[in-house]
């Protein structure tokens, strides 16, 4: 499946939420879609899931727009919004049966695929669990399950870790990992940048609903910051501040900062640029024992990229 966003805009009265907004991806693509607050990601997202229509612009499913057939276009998009309805009245299994029902399944294909994804996504074992009993990640299963039932070929997923714990947000990263190598396309927003880096192949980076950057993580990284990223550890006895101070007192050193046992520095150059800062570090009294060279992270890029403005 090609996904083609384009020229997208949505206004609200003077308010612009989306602008002019273009970009694409394909089946086996997990896309990381990233912005500040009221940058108009669930806009967006809302719109390519037919929940909404736009001011302007449309999305092409392998050259078929959604806006001039959006019946077809729901039976290949799965939906899984940032939150759950909190149902005292239906279990999780009735849940997800509803909306396979609803996709137009039917007797043993209907049975067959509710169980496939409750299996896929671990609600079996809570399956007879009324919705308002479910703790937050098993409530996010739910959802994502009921995205599923109809084995969709895009799976667009609005903050899915918003309020997740570790363990399940290290769960919910490794389904999604299975569904990309499955070669279903994956929309993915988060705010949590640690957990998109490590779950998608691009991404897509917006503000104040425009298009500021997108495409493979590695490229957007370089042409957001060409430098070198080291992760460098002083000896035992060195104070952590006295190498950050000693780094931004550095030539070429754009970024230094604490992140746990290390620092994360920025260098402008290459490989004979760390040696001569490595040198400078140990000449003046700040010797370093470890130093790794490191691809920029998708927090280093989103700062670089976005200036924090909101439509």
């Amino acid at each position: 499946m090609k996904i083609e966003v384009q020229h997208l805009t949505r206004v609200f009265g003077k308010a612009k939420a989306v602008d002019d907004l273009s970009f694409s991806f394909s089946s086996g693509d997990v896309v990381g879609f990233v912005g500040p607050n009221g940058a108009g990601k669930t806009t967006t997202m809302n719109i390519m899931a037919t929940l909404d229509e736009p001011t302007a612009g449309d999305v092409l499913l392998d050259g078929r727009s959604i806006l001039d057939y959006p019946d077809e276009a729901r039976r290949r998009i799965g939906f899984m919004p940032d939150g759950l309805p909190s149902r005292s009245d239906i279990t999780a299994h009735e849940y997800v049966d509803f909306y396979g029902r609803a996709f137009g399944l039917r007797r043993q294909a209907l049975a067959d695929a509710v169980a496939r994804v409750e299996d896929f996504t671990g609600v079996s074992p809570i399956r007879d669990k009324v919705l308002s009993a479910l703790s937050k990640g098993m409530k996010q299963r739910v959802s994502l399950a009921r995205a599923l039932v109809h084995d969709p070929e895009l799976l667009i997923m609005d903050e899915p870790a918003n309020g997740l714990d570790p363990r399940a947000r290290i769960e919910l990263r490794e389904l999604v990992k299975v569904l990309g190598e499955q070669g279903k396309a994956v929309l993915v927003s988060s705010h949590i940048l640690t957990e998109l880096a490590e779950m998608c192949t691009s991404v897509v980076i917006i503000e104040k609903g425009r298009l500021l950057s997108g495409g493979d993580i590695g490229e957007v990284a370089r042409k957001a910051d060409p430098g070198t990223h080291l992760s460098l550890r002083a000896a035992a006895g060195t104070p952590q501040d006295a190498l950050v101070r000693a780094l931004l007192e550095s030539p070429g050193v754009t970024r230094a900062v604490p992140r746990g046992p290390f620092v994360s520095a920025a260098l402008e150059g290459g490989e004979e640029a760390v040696s001569a800062l490595l040198s400078s570090l140990f000449s003046r009294g700040v010797p370093v024992v470890e130093c790794r060279v490191e691809a920029a992270n998708l927090e280093d890029v989103f700062m670089n990229v976005t200036k924090g403005d909101i439509a």
